[in-house]
């Protein structure tokens, strides 16, 4: 054992381009092995991978924030009744449990310029750390700008495409939702914001925009709201989201009202 611990660690010639990313690059190696911290760092970043994927989205902290602020909003669940027949149908995700759907066709609400969804899926970590800090930023400057604001809508084993649904019964014009991402091995913390202009049920993915990587290490809270808000402002001047809308905005600017 002693023998092992003393074996060399060979040097490797990617070394400084770890600067730049925390990919697992210019890990070394122990004769034809990598060394044992970067395999237990390896095994770490998994458990902590599959932790973000079954983790649980904390409806108590977003509803005690709702209520401190005074904003309405919609607990709702997706068909899959569980964690695994959500990761197993991902369908069932895609559509609302028929009593959630009954609940919100029974509102009786003005129609608005946007509805913000936050939704678990494949991180419920990332979401509730990163959501409502960008949602209370975001509400501020849209509500500045004029826009208006459907209740805010939290969803349980949900995927990206419930938004249509939920857009279609709220009588919004875009749906901003706020969901968890598939975690990396390095980034199980990330959350994404995915943008769709007229939603309505059966919208593919080159309908919408989609920011990423919504985290401390990746983009940060302002960067993605402002970037946030000029899609918006297209996305209204346009009248469209998706692979039409460009996401020209230059970094690290504030964007302007159209």
């Amino acid at each position: 054992m002693n023998e092992l611990q003393k074996s060399p660690v060979s040097p490797d010639g990617w070394e400084s381009l770890k600067t730049f990313t925390q990919a697992r690059i210019a890990l070394g190696r122990t004769g034809v092995s990598i060394p044992l911290r970067e395999s237990l760092a390896f095994k770490l970043a998994h458990a902590h991978a599959k932790d973000a994927v079954y983790s649980s989205l904390d409806t108590h902290f977003f509803m005690e924030k709702f209520t401190e602020y005074d904003l309405p909003f919609f607990l709702l669940k997706s068909k899959a009744a569980h964690r695994d027949e959500y990761l197993q149908r991902p369908d069932l995700g895609r559509q609302l449990q028929e009593e959630s759907r009954e609940n919100l066709a029974a509102t009786n609400l003005q129609p608005a310029d946007i509805a913000i969804v936050i939704a678990d899926g494949l991180s419920a970590s990332a979401v509730n750390t990163h959501a409502w800090p960008l949602t209370r930023a975001f509400r501020a400057q849209a509500l500045a700008q004029g826009f208006t604001f459907s209740p805010l809508v939290l969803v349980q084993q949900a995927r990206v495409a419930i938004s249509d649904e939920i857009g279609t019964l709220l009588q919004v014009k875009m749906v901003v939702q706020l969901i968890g991402e598939r975690p990396g091995l390095s980034s199980s913390d990330s959350m994404g914001a995915y943008v769709t202009y007229a939603p309505e049920p059966g919208l593919t993915d080159e309908r919408r925009n989609c920011i990423s990587n919504i985290r401390p290490q990746g983009l940060g809270i302002n960067l993605a709201v402002d970037k946030l808000m000029y899609l918006t402002q297209q996305a209204f001047r346009l009248q469209l989201t998706g692979v039409a809308l460009k996401d020209d905005a230059p970094d690290g600017t504030e964007t302007l009202k159209q």
